[in-house]
């Protein structure tokens, strides 16, 4: 007998991609593996991402923090099993994984099909996660190809 709800497997229908957010703040740099991203405004660009509360790069994440999200393509498999990991404060969440660093806010993933500079609007609270508002500043595809689209078993859980 099992506790799901009935529309659980149709939530995690709802198609999402995958993301690397990486951030900069001084010397030190994060990046967090995520998959709800959504556009939600055209004037301005602005995206929304859905972090869980508690997540230690919601520190990083204030008003006018500059970030950047790296889309994740089809073939980015090992990206995705990299970033999956997570990462403790103090080490290098990119050892191992080219990147570009030169005149940007935060780490470019090479390999990624493409990225946009953000910098933060705002916040708002959404159950068990915080939405962060971020306008679009700047971006590039640096792979052709598709990004990955992400479906999910269980719209109940990751």
């Amino acid at each position: 007998m099992t506790d799901t709800p009935d529309y659980a497997a149709a939530l995690g229908r709802i198609p999402s991609g995958l993301f690397v957010l990486t951030v900069r703040r001084q010397q030190e740099e994060a990046a967090l593996l995520i998959s709800w991203v959504q556009q939600c405004s055209m004037v301005p660009p602005r995206l929304s991402l859905a972090l869980r509360q508690g997540r230690p790069i919601l520190d990083w994440l204030t008003q006018g923090a500059v970030f950047v999200l790296n889309i994740l393509g089809e073939g980015n498999r090992e990206l995705v099993a990299h970033f999956g990991k997570g990462w403790e404060p103090g080490t290098d969440a990119f050892a191992g994984v080219k990147v570009r660093r030169e005149h940007l806010p935060a780490p470019v993933l090479c390999e990624a099909h493409a990225y946009l500079i953000c910098r933060v609007a705002g916040h708002c609270p959404a159950g068990d996660h915080i939405l962060v508002l971020a306008d679009i500043t700047g971006g590039a595809i640096l792979h052709e190809g598709r990004p990955t689209v992400h479906i999910r078993k269980n719209g109940l859980r990751y």
